[in-house]
């Protein structure tokens, strides 16, 4: 997954160029419509090159799904040891968590969840665009519709989830056809990111009538909140299924698959998430594993929980200071129509990790 955060460093940077050029006069106008240089972006294999050649109106999408998938990442574990935690200007932005130089990644808990929220991130992105009308090669989806309900009809835009879980297929898992663990594991979490769209897509509907009496409904397919997917996959990582790693010959050579370890469990599904092996604890610096320790770390007091200042600081104790802050307080609403409020400093106490 370390190559889609190349692509979103690459194409953001492409943009931000652009933008400064537009700033310093009209005639740099013709910039804005330059194409993104596919052969410029480094790592990228021959199948993502020729997607990328392909389909470059749609890439600046696929770099914010990136950093949509990168977000909802951090605030899903931003009280627990491993809190997705990016190292600047470095293009391992997990670290070895997900990138360990020559050697193989960790294929961890934590690495199921950033492969399947990325590639969620992209589907979700690209079907968003498509929608709104940002690419011309894509739109609204218009095979899904079925038979209109009750006291309501087809209208807007229902947006075309598989348009953009393939594109998210196509590019997320040009990389992951080796024939070992790592790979199928990644194809299965990928997908299972993916899938998780289609599972939460609801009808979204819009009232019509006088007075807002809501005679007639149009409704359209909708993707949800991102939050719901980085909730709904957050459950699948607390439920995520531990495999073991098989070999056998075929005909292309050997060929490494994955088996559930425990019998008495019932097997994962293709939306489940799957890894085969146990993450470290987290709790020291290891640049070996990738993690950051959690020294320094804002804990809870008074949670029982992974957040709470017993179980994320490691035992190790807290450190607790004051913290002075601004707020605004006595708000009063004036009629009509606009609020005042005062300038109150409040005192709060903060607990960090030792």
């Amino acid at each position: 997954m370390i190559y889609l955060y190349v692509v979103y460093l690459y194409i953001h940077r492409h943009i931000h160029i652009i933008n400064q050029s537009l700033a310093v006069g009209h005639q740099y106008s013709s910039l804005g419509t330059q194409p993104i240089l596919c052969g410029s972006i480094p790592g990228l294999v021959p199948k993502q090159l020729r997607f990328c050649r392909n389909y470059v109106e749609i890439m600046p999408s696929v770099a914010e799904g990136v950093k949509i998938g990168i977000q909802e990442c951090q605030h899903q574990f931003r009280g627990r040891r491993w809190n997705c935690t990016t190292v600047n200007d470095n293009l391992a932005i997990f670290g070895p968590v997900l990138d360990k130089g020559n050697s193989v990644s960790l294929a961890t808990r934590e690495s199921a969840f950033v492969h399947a929220i990325a590639s969620a991130g992209v589907a979700f992105a690209v079907t968003r665009a498509c929608a709104e009308g940002s690419a011309t090669i894509c739109g609204c989806d218009t095979r899904h519709k079925g038979p209109p309900g009750e006291g309501w009809k087809w209208g807007g835009c229902s947006e075309d989830v598989e348009f953009g879980s393939m594109v998210s297929r196509e590019f997320a898992d040009a990389r992951e056809n080796r024939p070992d663990a790592r790979s199928a594991m990644n194809r299965h979490n990928n997908e299972a990111g993916r899938m998780s769209l289609n599972d939460n897509m609801f009808l979204k509907c819009k009232c019509h009538g006088l007075s807002g009496s809501c005679e007639v409904k149009t409704c359209w397919w909708s993707q949800p909140d991102f939050r719901v997917i980085g909730d709904y996959m957050k459950d699948k990582y607390d439920s995520a299924s531990e495999m073991v790693v098989e070999k056998h010959k075929e005909s292309r050579g050997w060929v490494e698959t994955l088996r559930p370890k425990y019998n008495y469990f019932k097997p994962p599904t293709e939306r489940d998430l799957v890894y085969y092996e146990s993450s470290p604890n987290f709790c020291d610096p290891n640049p070996e594993t990738g993690s950051f320790g959690t020294r320094d770390r804002i804990c809870n007091l008074t949670s029982h929980g992974i957040d709470g200042c017993d179980l994320l600081c490691c035992g190790r104790g807290h450190n607790t200071r004051t913290e002075k802050r601004k707020e605004k307080c006595h708000c009063i609403f004036h009629w009509c129509c606009y609020v005042s409020c005062q300038e109150c400093v409040r005192v709060y106490d903060v607990h960090t990790c030792k």
